[in-house]
């Protein structure tokens, strides 16, 4: 299989007008935004992300990532990674262009599986920028990383569901925005191990949702948005509300899960070029022991090794979205899997080597780096650890050999 290096002529426009944009609008309004971030209110609307939403889809670089079926660019997986990896250089620029998670892989979900009123009621809004939401999975009671070992409860009571539970680490609900949860949980104890889950929506407002705290991730918060510990106690919404029907939730969870771990795997991509642009700026203006950094052997090491980690990186990513592009998500399911463990630890390394190479500045706020780290940490836990991928690419391989 041979993948073309050259983008196509719809991919170079995109992605020139997006290079463009990011530097008229993204990078000089950085400081502006955590300036802003931290004035009073820190789980507030953020002024200049609204204004550069209004930029970017005047601009047509909106839903980027979404079939034209839907207002979106009609790009194939393949075509999106460039530009998804230029989102990623700058932590909360995907928002912008409305391209954020976890509302790409929840919009894709209503897209694929939400019924026509569910489509009208929240995706339309969503696809518009006028709302956000969450994905409600992981507890805190149990080892997630297997899912199977979910307790929180849906149960059907008449004509609603009855929900029950403790979830952490839920994304977007610090946002003000966010009006829609897409929840997983067991609808039947004793069905087989991947039939006893579902998918719900359940409307922020419903009442017996209590948000217990932000959790933070490495001391950050990441207010506005948020990764937060909550309680569902005696939730109820119309079963109607039910995606595809009962015991389809890990059906779902696979439809969902696959792009949105490649799109996790471009944005690293794009933070550890950065980085590396950093670090080599860096040791070019500073001097240790006589002569610049740049000329030190450990650091021109470094660089090398960065490099070839973050191209390697680019082309495994770009097999992963070729084959999801051709022969589908689930035939894919080792290449994501491969593209999920390497991306998030080459991004740690890069971003490592590159606060190494900046010294005490590397860890302060006056860098984005130590963000940086801390981000490309977390994905290595996002959408499946590293051990459960390592462990399915492990048994794919020993399987041809049977």
């Amino acid at each position: 299989m041979t993948i073309g290096f050259e983008h196509n002529e719809k991919t170079a426009d995109l992605l020139a007008r997006l290079r463009a944009f990011m530097a008229e609008h993204i990078y000089p309004n950085e400081k502006l935004y955590y300036q802003q971030k931290t004035e009073g209110d820190r789980w507030a609307h953020i002024p200049l992300v609204d204004e550069l939403k209004a930029k970017a889809k005047a601009a047509g670089l909106w839903n980027l990532f979404l079939p034209e079926s839907r207002h979106g660019a009609g790009l194939t997986n393949l075509e999106y990674a460039p530009l998804c990896e230029e989102m990623g250089r700058v932590h909360f620029s995907p928002q912008v262009f409305n391209c954020q998670a976890p509302d790409t892989g929840n919009m894709e979900t209503l897209e694929r599986f939400g019924t026509e009123e569910h489509k009208a009621r929240w995706l339309e809004p969503m696809l518009d920028g006028k709302m956000r939401s969450s994905f409600v999975m992981t507890e805190p009671a149990v080892a997630s990383s297997d899912a199977t070992n979910i307790q929180s409860s849906i149960v059907r009571d008449g004509d609603e569901y009855v929900i029950n539970g403790r979830k952490w680490w839920i994304s977007g609900i610090g946002e003000r925005d966010c009006q829609i949860l897409i929840f997983m949980g067991k609808t039947d104890p004793t069905a087989e191990k991947h039939k006893q889950q579902s998918m719900i929506l359940i409307p922020r407002d419903t009442p017996g949702i209590t948000v217990v705290r932000p959790m933070t991730l490495f001391g950050y918060d990441d207010a506005p948005h948020g990764h937060m510990e909550m309680i569902f106690e005696n939730v109820r919404v119309p079963a109607s509300n039910l995606l595809l029907g009962e015991g389809r939730g890990f059906e779902i969870a696979q439809a969902r899960l696959g792009p949105g771990r490649i799109h996790h795997c471009m944005r690293q991509i794009g933070m550890a070029e950065r980085a590396l642009e950093a670090m080599c700026r860096r040791v070019k203006e500073r001097v240790a022991f006589g002569k610049p950094l740049a000329e030190q052997g450990v650091i021109v090491e470094r660089i090398a090794n960065s490099r070839i980690m973050i191209d390697q990186a680019r082309l495994l990513t770009l097999h992963a979205a070729h084959k999801m592009d051709t022969v589908g998500n689930k035939a894919a399911k080792a290449e994501i899997g491969m593209i999920k463990v390497a991306a998030p630890n080459m991004a740690c390394q890069v971003i490592d080597w590159a606060i190494q190479a900046h010294g005490a500045a590397g860890l302060s706020q006056d860098f984005f780096l130590a963000e940086y780290y801390a981000h490309a940490r977390k994905i290595r836990f996002a959408d499946g650890p590293d051990e459960v991928h390592r462990h399915q690419i492990g048994r794919s391989e020993l399987a041809k050999y049977s």
